[in-house]
């Protein structure tokens, strides 16, 4: 493989980067610093605008896209003659929380198509341990007559960006490599450590690195879970959530997690797989499956104590004036996927309630396409019932604490329910605020 490596950093050799989402095109811009790079996605409007130098994730910027010289394409066309893939498609779940493999399938098609001997596929997108030599390697070896092994190799490499991070960056964050033996496994380390400072961790097994993804995320989601549990049992106590994790934050080894809504594509998502793996291997993860339950429920749960002190406050609920600011999952962020702000409004609609709903970030195109709900100018939240600050973006955070008591009418309900903790209680309670926090 080391003719390959000089071809590539002389250029004369391509790296094909499949899936220009999120990670893919941060990886894709990175990669084009040092080699010729295309950036394949199936989506041609998406392309087209990185084309014209836009930044549809909204997470590298315009300028980056603009100069990175990254050729973005969607024609399948434009990868013949590419030896080296980087698969980088999401893999989300389906009904009934199962693994949707399809899109990671699809790839491995497209990718078969255009293997030559010599060639290397590395896989990024997160999966269960066994999907890339089980699943994606047998439709490399169909689509395209050759043979692993003998004719190209495989490895994987987990994806770890993490969207509006600002802090942690695909350069600053250890990479995870494998590969299918030693030779592969080296060829990996040379090829992201051309675009990771912080350096890679040389994982003995393709297996190995795919199980590291997983378990990653689940054990953050069982963390939050613990959480939200603690949360739900001090309001019943009459006890503040954020000042006992405070205290009992004062010993060194405690670990700083904090109760919220758990939505997006990493954290929500990835411990299916590994619950969906290990039920067909017979091995019931029951403490992944009940920190699923868990976080599952808080959306409705946080509802529910807005309608309590809604009706508590003497507000007709059908007639209550709600605000919902933040839609997305995460603050600072675009990335409306499996946001579970939306279980909160689906249980304030049980309730014959029609929030207002705003967000600086969100598409409000792919807000209304994708869950039927219209994005609200910030205008229009005066005389308020109640403000459930869901998703605490910075552009919320730059308003002090007052300014949403301002918000709430002079007199009857308001309610401000702050999910994050994020807002100065003292001052809103000060302001005659009902505040409620997990």
């Amino acid at each position: 493989m080391e003719h390959l490596w000089n071809e590539l950093r002389a250029r004369r050799a391509k790296v094909a980067v499949i899936g220009m989402g999120y990670v893919g095109l941060r990886l894709a811009v990175a990669f084009a610093e040092h080699l010729e790079v295309v950036g394949f996605d199936v989506n041609a409007a998406k392309i087209e605008a990185y084309k014209q130098g836009n930044d549809v994730t909204g997470d590298i910027g315009d300028d980056a896209v603009a100069r990175s010289g990254v050729a973005f394409t969607a024609d399948p066309a434009e990868l013949d003659g590419v030896e080296v893939f980087v698969v980088a498609v999401p893999t989300p779940v389906g009904r009934g929380n199962v693994p949707d493999l399809e899109p990671v399938r699809s790839a491995s098609r497209l990718v078969a198509a255009k293997l030559t001997p010599g060639a290397v596929v590395f896989y990024e997108s997160t999966v269960y341990p066994g999907v890339t030599e089980e699943e994606c390697l047998p439709l490399l070896e169909r689509g395209s007559g050759l043979r692993c092994g003998a004719d190209f190799k495989i490895g994987y490499s987990p994806e770890r960006i993490n969207p509006g991070d600002r802090e942690h960056l695909l350069a600053n964050i250890v990479k995870v490599v494998s590969g299918m033996d030693e030779e592969t496994l080296e060829f990996a380390a040379r090829l992201y450590g051309l675009v990771v400072e912080a350096g890679v961790h040389r994982a003995p097994s393709i297996k190995v690195a795919e199980a590291a993804k997983v378990v990653e995320n689940a054990q953050r989601d069982m963390n939050i879970a613990f959480m939200n549990e603690l949360a739900v049992l001090f309001d019943r106590m009459e006890l503040d959530t954020r000042s006992v994790l405070a205290a009992a934050g004062t010993k060194w080894n405690f670990m700083p997690f904090s109760p919220g809504l758990v939505g997006g594509h990493c954290i929500s998502v990835d411990p299916y797989y590994l619950t969906y793996r290990a039920a067909a291997l017979g091995v019931p993860l029951r403490l992944i499956n009940t920190a699923r339950e868990v976080n599952e429920e808080m959306g409705g749960y946080a509802a529910r104590q807005v309608i309590k002190r809604l009706a508590r406050g003497g507000a007709a609920l059908r007639e209550a004036r709600v605000a919902v600011l933040g839609f997305t999952y995460k603050p600072d962020c675009a990335d409306t996927r499996n946001t579970k702000v939306q279980h909160l409004l689906l249980e304030l609609a049980e309730y014959g309630i029609r929030p207002l709903v705003a967000d600086p970030h969100a598409d409000p195109a792919q807000v209304s396409a994708a869950y039927g709900v219209e994005l609200v100018d910030p205008d229009a939240l005066t005389e308020l019932d109640a403000v459930i600050l869901a998703v605490p973006h910075a552009a919320y955070l730059a308003h002090a604490s007052s300014h949403y008591a301002g918000l709430l009418r002079q007199s009857g309900a308001r309610v401000v329910a702050d999910l994050k903790g994020a807002l100065d209680k003292a001052e809103l309670v000060r302001l005659d605020v009902d505040y409620w926090r997990l």
